[in-house]
């Protein structure tokens, strides 16, 4: 069997590593030669999606799934549907109804309802990384910034930051567009390798991630936290103190932690390293797609010693 694959873009960066997640999942399980992908950019398309459907629609194979994240890709998706055919696949939670997608694939800290088209993931889908040899002496941190769910500690920040450091590892620390200038001047003043957001060229921070036996994350960013942990590095979480009692961020970090797959305390991590199996959260979630789907001619995908 041959999988057509259309996937709607909508300019953020984030949602487009989603979908891009999802499509590595599924040419896990199909193989990489069973899986042709078409990149459609929302942006482009939406004016004329509505005028009339551009021509370079028509001149590419019918999907079979039309899959997309963020609210810009939802409408162009159910359009090109309704035209071509396919079962459409929206990833997070949809600002439109759920019952006009065949499948939503949502965190479930996003508590969506127990809908029959629904599959629930841990945190955010994220894609592979490089496949690089970890490095025993190397570790990561990597800073946030205030958020809508959290509020901002630069001394707490700066505290654990202090106490990584002590580690006889060699240090990268890497900020984002949201980290307070306080924070960053703290962090580039130390002694760990400081790099800034803007000077970092793509595939820079994968390849971090895929060479460090530590990696640090501040606990706003659920996304981040999610890429980490498809290293094989041991992963760790600066606590943060939450806006609200009921946060769904916080929780969906807890669940990680429940799980085993973080810790906020620097001596439970530290000490003699060992390799684990990266999360791959998207293979799993691409057999629940497939499998829902009737797709039953699966290759078996070996995640952390077993077959799924």
């Amino acid at each position: 069997m041959r999988l057509i694959i259309w996937r709607f873009l909508d300019g953020n960066r984030a949602h487009e590593k989603q979908s891009a997640a999802l499509v590595s999942g599924l040419r896990s399980c199909l193989g990489s030669d069973s899986v042709d992908c078409h990149d459609l950019h929302c942006l482009e398309l939406s004016i004329s999606l509505w005028r009339g459907l551009p021509e370079q629609l028509h001149q590419l194979p019918k999907p079979d799934l039309i899959v997309g994240a963020g609210h810009r890709s939802h409408w162009p998706m159910l359009r090109a549907r309704r035209q071509f055919g396919g079962r459409s696949v929206v990833i997070m939670q949809p600002s439109l109804p759920l019952h006009w997608f065949d499948f939503a694939i949502i965190p479930e800290h996003d508590r969506p309802p127990p809908l029959e088209n629904v599959i629930l993931t841990h945190g955010a889908l994220a894609e592979p990384l490089p496949d690089l040899e970890p490095e025993a002496g190397r570790g990561l941190l990597l800073i946030g910034g205030p958020s809508r769910h959290y509020r901002w500690d630069t001394q707490a920040v700066a505290t654990t930051a202090d106490r990584l450091f002590e580690q006889p590892l060699r240090w990268v620390v890497s900020d984002s567009r949201r980290t307070p200038a306080d924070t960053q001047a703290i962090l580039a003043g130390s002694k760990a390798e400081f790099y800034s957001w803007r000077s970092c060229p793509p595939g820079w921070l994968a390849e971090q991630m895929a060479r460090s036996a530590q990696i640090w994350v501040t606990s706003d960013s659920v996304s981040m936290i999610s890429e980490a942990l498809q290293s094989r590095a041991r992963i760790g979480v600066i606590p943060l103190p939450s806006r609200t009692r009921a946060n769904k961020v916080r929780s969906a970090v807890q669940r990680f932690m429940d799980l085993g797959l973080l810790s906020d305390r620097p001596e439970e991590i530290g000490g003699a390293w060992a390799p684990r199996e990266p999360f791959n959260q998207q293979i799993v979630c691409a057999r629940a797609l497939l499998r829902r789907c009737g797709l039953n001619t699966l290759k078996q995908v070996e995640v952390g010693g077993q077959l799924l």
